[in-house]
């Protein structure tokens, strides 16, 4: 059953929503016939790059979908706007909160101190935020992911599939957050092979500068290393990866990409050839699980990490010419037994 809170919202909530969040970023709602008891559920706040960069935030739009199809209430996801302030976020939130809403999840560390204060705001409203684990609240899950393990994995796919011995890191901020990606990928090239050098680079120093949302900045970045000799780039760099695919896929080398199956993603189809495979995190996962949670009246709190062992991270296996390879599937499945095991630590910095 539902929890009571969830279902008093005034029938006047959508109006007001669409008012209250116009001033900080569009949104789209979707109701089925659940909404005449005003019946509302899980709503999302999108990173930078928005739906539709085919990775980081359409994960957890698929999952805000899933939840919508399963659960039949209204939801909301909400774009971000250029040069917004922690307030700005913190007022979509809250905004969205208000309006019975219930769990609001910011998607991506930069929702850090909005979630906090809106989480202070709205108590009986359970708020989740992806990618970061410093928000403790009784309200508050923390949805993280052990990325570097995933890496370690696109790792020794790339020295296994490089013919030049020269590989790509490519990082779209750089953040702690994405160390970890650089860290897991250096670590598996290097304990495949240790001739094989890894070239890495970051877009930008920060998220405003457009590291995450800038194809035109990935695809310079890639061009860069292919010049140098590199014949398989992992990007991790949210919009901006496609600009590392498509520099690929011209110059007739491989892509690893992230987050989402790449080679899957219909906007990137004509690339899909050149994407050997993707270092996946469920994203789509923790925020529909945190939504069945609610839904089922008992909300998950505090740290959520999903890592290898629990499936929430992994390479995709869409692209035939990789997955047909059995001495590089192999090599996968060992390091993967190993890293699950505790035998491979994988360095997260």
């Amino acid at each position: 059953m539902r929890r009571i809170s969830r279902i008093t919202v005034a029938g006047a909530a959508t109006a007001s929503l669409a008012l209250a969040l116009s001033a900080c970023g569009g949104t789209s709602t979707s109701s089925s016939s659940s909404e005449s008891k005003g019946d509302k559920g899980l709503a999302i706040a999108y990173d930078v790059g928005g739906k539709g960069d085919q990775s980081f935030n359409d994960a957890a739009y698929a999952g805000l979908e899933q939840a919508k199809k399963e659960f039949g209430y209204e939801t909301a996801d909400v774009e971000p706007t250029e040069g917004e302030t922690d307030a700005d976020k913190e007022q979509r939130l809250a905004s969205l909160a208000k309006q019975g809403y219930n769990p609001v999840i910011g998607v991506g560390y930069a929702y850090a101190a909005a979630v906090k204060g809106a989480a202070e705001k709205f108590p009986d409203t359970t708020f989740g935020i992806v990618d970061d684990a410093t928000i403790e609240a009784k309200n508050v899950a923390d949805l993280v992911f052990s990325e570097e393990q995933a890496s370690y994995l696109a790792g020794v796919a790339a020295a296994k599939s490089t013919k030049t011995n020269t590989v790509g890191f490519v990082g779209g901020v750089d953040i702690p957050l994405i160390h970890k990606f650089q860290a897991g990928f250096e670590q598996g090239v290097k304990d495949t092979n240790a001739k094989v050098k890894v070239i890495p680079q970051y877009l930008t120093q920060t998220a405003e500068e457009g590291g995450f949302s800038s194809p035109d900045k990935g695809k310079t970045a890639a061009e860069g290393q292919i010049e140098k000799k590199a014949d398989v780039i992992y990007a991790a760099a949210g919009l901006s990866g496609q600009g590392v695919i498509e520099a690929a896929a011209a110059n007739k080398v491989w892509a690893i990409g992230v987050d989402s199956d790449q080679y899957q993603q219909e906007a990137l189809a004509k690339y899909k050839d050149s994407i050997l495979t993707s270092a996946m995190k469920d994203v789509a996962k923790a925020v529909y699980n945190l939504a069945k949670s609610v839904e089922d009246g008992k909300p998950t709190t505090g740290i959520v990490k999903g890592d290898l062992k629990t499936g929430e991270v992994s390479l995709s296996n869409s692209n035939p010419k990789f997955a047909d390879d059995a001495e590089l599937q192999e090599a996968i499945e060992t390091a993967k037994e190993k890293i699950i095991s505790g035998e491979i630590t994988v360095k997260s910095s």
